[in-house]
Formats: structure tokens, sequence, C-alpha cells
């Protein structure tokens, strides 16, 4: 009986949905299938109608969007002149990767799934949905989907009767050999062509333009927690040109150090050279390779050794390790019941490749160099939004990078490759090139310079803003306005003369908001007495009257605790001015009966009322590591069992109560009190 002829097509961002690719591959081959992996816009589209069995693994990215390297595909899918019956001889299934932090979670997954269907094809399983919040991460949908998937498939074509099973431990063959050189070259082509000498278009990951850096400047104070740098590039006769919104793409470079520590633990010589040859007809070896190559080359440009490896890399490792305690522990780490001490050692504490190499010795000795681009996926650019215009700096580029870095439970400090790499290079102390190309973002403004815009910008968030900023006003338009938020306006408001001279030309309106500068409160005259001020940060613009609201607070200033008492906001400036207001209790129940709920959900309760209790339960209990607000230890209420705690709310003229965010005199900690300032949006995570 044939076996199944099994394709196997992905769209893959970061690598991951590449990686399950080549796991599916892999473990088709194990089961006597033929198979091939090809990427989704590499493979003839046009040849899907005579493909009989074909899994789709793709990834979203950003907002519900389709990686780059099926997008071709992806348009050519979605065609309306398509007919119904097109696929009706293919059977399909489509495994997702996605994060369910997002509202249009694995949408290209579940879009496809249903395109696929309607142009008649037939699904084996429901699509899988991987989700990379899952304590386990993805693995934790594919592990069971792969078993259903291979019941399914080896259904109408089991394995040979005189074929068996191969076992997990079977090493495969490398996807390539590297033949080292006796000699080595005079001259190769160890240095990227500029893609400005290219006559076939701009530049492009295949041919990067090799930019001179011109600064590279901390834009942050010198007591921030976070490094933030304004970096610029001269992209003078390179073809470059790019509007606001774009993004730029630079190729990043392991650190020399790492590149040491990595052909010392797998023996290696940095200046050997070699040349790299496929072992299987169809496969190509990676175009930006030059050939002949070394290996200080390969291992410092191509190689992702500063990556956290994947499930993948260890069941290699196990495959090729000599050593019996390391490979048991490999095999463990590769195994579907060894995913939670995975987890822990690698994922968690966001251990790297190179780590576990020096983690694991004999193995790492014993890697033989052919495998090595089967053992780490290669370095993928980083994007960028570009922060400045060419109106207003022409033949420039400039962007603005936080430098990546973080504490886990390891003791070396975790840091970004490309951000800590640009970090470390000076053009003050010699000539700088990096690698880089342009291509459109998502995010675009009107084509008509009269259409006023709203921007929100926090943090570095705000570099795509400057450079619509900047095109905007060299177009003679006012209506811009931007919303900037950060920590403090000495530390990290970046472009803050930028900003202040284009608002006093009256080209720009700047609202700002800063985070560790809001609001104190202060008594004058004693720990109880006089009046109370509540003291925020200093706006571009007065506060709004109708942002006036009523505010509680525990918090303890330098002229005493306050507690139980209630302040309304009666200046609609910088300095709110807060008058006393009269409170009265209200009561809180573990438990209402009436309901059933607990305090501290969602739901507002309320308790049968009685003579001491006001008759609402509150149950919008603040969560953090500050208590509830306002709390004393008061009589129980009468007709609840058990007992009940009292708040303080306050309540406003209209009779409307309000919660009163406060911390309990009993607690202690650092309080921060909830300011009715204007406040920009949280910066999101990188």
């Amino acid at each position: 009986m044939p076996s199944a002829r099994l394709l196997v097509l992905f769209g893959s961002q970061t690598g991951t949905a590449q990686d399950v690719s080549e796991r599916l591959g892999r473990e088709a081959r194990r089961r006597q299938l033929s198979c091939r992996v090809e990427e989704l816009d590499s493979y003839p589209v046009v040849n899907l109608i005579n493909e009989p069995l074909v899994i789709f693994v793709c990834a979203t990215t950003g907002q519900g969007d389709p990686p780059d390297n099926m997008k071709s595909f992806w348009r050519f899918i979605f065609r309306r002149s398509l007919p119904s019956t097109a696929l009706r001889q293919m059977d399909f299934a489509v495994l997702g990767l996605g994060d369910s932090s997002y509202a249009k979670f694995n949408f290209v997954a579940k879009k496809l799934h249903r395109r696929l269907l309607q142009l008649g094809g037939s699904a084996l399983l429901p699509v899988c949905l991987g989700d990379d919040q899952h304590e386990l991460g993805p693995d934790a949908a594919i592990d069971p989907w792969l078993q259903d998937l291979w019941e399914k498939v080896l259904g109408p074509h089991p394995v040979p009767l005189n074929l068996d099973l191969s076992p997990p431990g079977v090493l495969w063959p490398s996807k390539f050999t590297l033949q080292f050189l006796k000699d080595t070259p005079s001259s190769g082509p160890e240095e990227l062509c500029a893609a400005g000498t290219d006559p076939q278009g701009p530049p492009s990951e295949l041919q990067p333009f090799l930019a001179p850096m011109v600064s590279n400047q901390r834009v942050t104070g010198p007591s921030h927690f976070q490094d933030v740098r304004l970096i610029e590039f001269d992209i003078s006769g390179s073809g470059i040109s790019f509007a606001a919104g774009d993004l730029v793409l630079i190729q990043p470079e392991n650190t020399a150090s790492h590149v040491q520590q990595f052909c010392q633990a797998l023996g290696l010589d940095p200046e050997q050279h070699f040349t790299l040859q496929p072992r299987e007809p169809g496969v190509t070896c990676p175009t930006r390779l030059p050939q002949p190559c070394s290996v200080r080359r390969l291992v410092s440009q191509y190689l992702d050794i500063a990556s956290v490896p994947r499930r993948s890399f260890f069941e290699l490792l196990a495959c090729l390790s000599p050593h019996e305690l390391e490979r048991e522990k490999l095999w463990e780490f590769g195994s579907a019941r060894g995913q939670e001490e995975l987890c822990e050692y690698c994922t968690r504490p966001r251990r790297t490749a190179l780590e576990v190499l020096c983690d694991f010795p004999h193995t790492a000795a014993a890697v033989p160099p052919d495998y090595l681009l089967d053992l780490l996926p290669l370095i993928r650019p980083r994007a960028f939004s570009i922060a400045s215009s060419l109106r207003a700096h022409p033949s420039r580029l400039q962007i603005l990078v936080a430098v990546v870095q973080y504490q886990t439970r390891l003791r070396e400090p975790r840091r970004g490759l490309c951000s800590s790499w640009l970090a470390s290079l000076d053009p003050a102390q010699g000539p700088v090139r990096v690698p880089l190309w342009v291509r459109s973002g998502g995010l675009t403004f009107p084509k008509t310079p009269d259409v006023p815009v709203i921007m929100v910008g926090p943090g570095t968030g705000v570099a795509p803003f400057r450079a619509a900023i900047q095109e905007r006003v060299a177009q003679g338009e006012t209506g811009n306005v931007l919303f900037f938020g950060c920590r403090r306006r000495d530390q990290d408001f970046y472009w803050e003369a930028e900003w202040e001279q284009l608002q006093a030309r009256g080209c720009l309106t700047l609202v700002t908001a800063f985070s560790r500068e809001q609001v104190c409160v202060e008594g004058r005259g004693g720990a109880r007495g006089g009046t109370p001020r509540v003291q925020t940060q200093s706006a571009s613009r007065p506060l709004p009257r109708r942002s006036r609201r009523c505010m509680c607070s525990t918090g303890s200033g330098r002229s005493g605790r306050w507690c139980g008492s209630c302040w309304t906001a009666g200046a609609p400036i910088s300095t709110w001015q807060a008058t006393p207001s009269t409170c009265r209790p209200m009561c809180v129940t573990p438990c209402c009966p009436s309901s059933g709920r607990r305090a501290g959900s969602l739901t507002p309760m309320r308790p049968p009322t009685s003579l001491s209790c006001s008759g609402h339960c509150v149950s919008r209990l603040r969560r953090g590591p500050e208590g509830p607000s306002c709390r004393w230890p008061q009589p129980p209420c009468p007709t609840l069992s058990g007992g009940c705690r009292w708040l303080s709310p306050c309540l406003l003229p209209a009779g409307r109560v309000v919660d009163s965010p406060a911390q309990t005199p009993a607690e202690g900690g650092r309080h921060e009190q909830h300011t009715p300032a204007l406040s920009a949006p949280g910066k999101p995570q990188q």
C-alpha cells in the first residue's frame, strides 16, 4: 500500500510556527510518510489543487494579521473568483499559534479554516488553537491534537507491514553538510554589499543596506531605570524612502564574548572556513550566508545562540548526546511529560541556548558541525518604528530604542539581543555600519494633511508620532494633538524641547501625564487639623472642571495619617484644594445572603438593610498590594450572621456613593493615591 504524501505549509513570524512544522515533518517521517515542509509564500499555490493531504501551520501577528511569509498566499486564497469546489480533493488540518491576551486570538488560523471549507476542502480535525499564554506554552494544545491527527492520517494510510514505526531516538540526517576548507581563502564575501548599488530595487532582507551610524545618544536621565537610545543613521545613496508609520528592520549580531564561549563549548575554530551543501534536492542554503564562510561569521551573524530554545532543541540534543545522564535529562525535557520541568528550567528564567549547551558540556562537545543549522534557528531581524521624517531630516533615519534588560532567578541579567547590540555601538570610536531595510507599517495617517489627528503615545510608543508630527508640520498642518505619558518629566520625557517649541509655534497641542509625579495628600496644621491639599502633576493645560471627583485616602503624608475622612476636589487647575465632606458607614460581608456571591467580585451586592447598615454591600474592593478602602472595626450587623466589616465611602451632595480607594490603617507599605489628573495609557510590553 503506498504511503501518504503529506505537505506541511507554514506561515511564521518569529520562528515558532516553522519549528512546529519541522517537528511535524520529523513525526511524519517516523511513520514512514513522505513529507515536505515549505513556507506558504515559497510554495506555488496553484499546485494546491493537486495536493491530497495538507497541514497548515500559521501564526497570528499584530491585531489579527498574517505573518510576512504568508501574505501572498493570504491574498490569493481569499480571491472571490476561486470556485467553491477548487479544493474538493484535499484533506486538510489547520494548526494555529497565537496569544489569548489579544482580542483576535488565532484569528488567522480560524479564518483560514473557514475559507478552506468554503473552497470544498475536507477538515480532518477542528482547528488547533495553540496559546502562548498557557503555562506550558502552545504544546499544551498541540500534543493532544497531533495524536488525533496521526490517527486520522494513518487510518486510510497505515504503515506498511514490512516497515516499522521508527523510535523517537533515531537520529535523522542533517539538512546540510559543512565541508571545511584546508586553506583560508585569500578573499571572500565577508562583508555584505550595500543595497544602494543594487539596480534591482531598494534594500531588502536578502540584501540590506549597510547604513553608517551617525550618533548613538542616551535620552533618559542617568538615574532612570531604563537606558533608552536615540540612534541616527545616514541613508544617503541607499534608495530608501519612507513615510510616517513605516518600520525599519535591523539585522543584529551576537556579542563577541558569546561567540567565543559558543566555539569553546563545541570545540570549533572560529577562523576556519567552510562551504555549505544541502543533503536533499529542493533544499536551498540560507540566502544571506556567503560561500565560503568563516565559523566566526556563522555564529556571530546567523545562529541565534541567545534565544530561548524550544522543545525540538532538546529532542535533537538528546539524539546527539553520548553521555547517559545528560541524554536522559534531555529526553525528559523533549518529551510531552517533561514540559513542566522544561518550563521551569528554561522558559520561565529565559535560559538561552548557549547557557543550555554550557549546562550539558559532554553533549555540546559532541555536536557535529553539520547539525548546527538544525539545532539553532537563524537570527531574525528586529523591527523599530521610524522616529523621523525625511522632510525634517533629509538622508537621515532615526529610531528610539529601549534597551531590554531584566532579571530572572538566573545570576546573569537577561538582555535583548538587538537593543543591547545597538547600545554597544559607538560611532565616536570608529566607523559603524548597521544592516537595515525599510518596510511599510500598519500605522497610517490621513493622506490629506488638513485632517486633524489625535495621537496617544506613552513612553517609546511616541516614536512614530514624532515622524508624523514632523511630516505634518513641514506641510503646514497645525491640527496635531499629542497625549504623552511617562514616569518623570526630568528622566524620560523624550523630545521635551522639541514638543515645547512646536507648541509655542502653535503647531502642536500637547497633553502630558507623569505617573511618578502624581498626587500627594498633605494636611496643614497637624495630623488631623487644617485643610488637606491634593497636589497633582503640572499639566500642559488646566484640567477640565468635570474631571473633579471625590477622593478618600488613608495614605500617610508628612503631616500625619488621614483615615475615615473624605474630600472633594474644589479647584480645576493644577493644584487641587480639598474640603472635608461627610461620610456614612457601609457594610461589607464576606458573602451576601441575597446573592451568594463573595465580596470582592465585580457584581454589586445588597444585603438586608438594618438600622446600623447603609443597605449597600460594597463588592468592588480594590485588588493589589493595598487593602480595601478605609476600614476599621465596628459592631457587627445584627441581621448578618458572622458579622461584617465596615467601609467609609464618600457621600456626595447629590447622594451618590463612591468607593474610597485607600489603604487600611492596619496595613503598612507605600500607598499611591488615585488622582483626578489626566493619564495616558500604560506602555505595553515589548
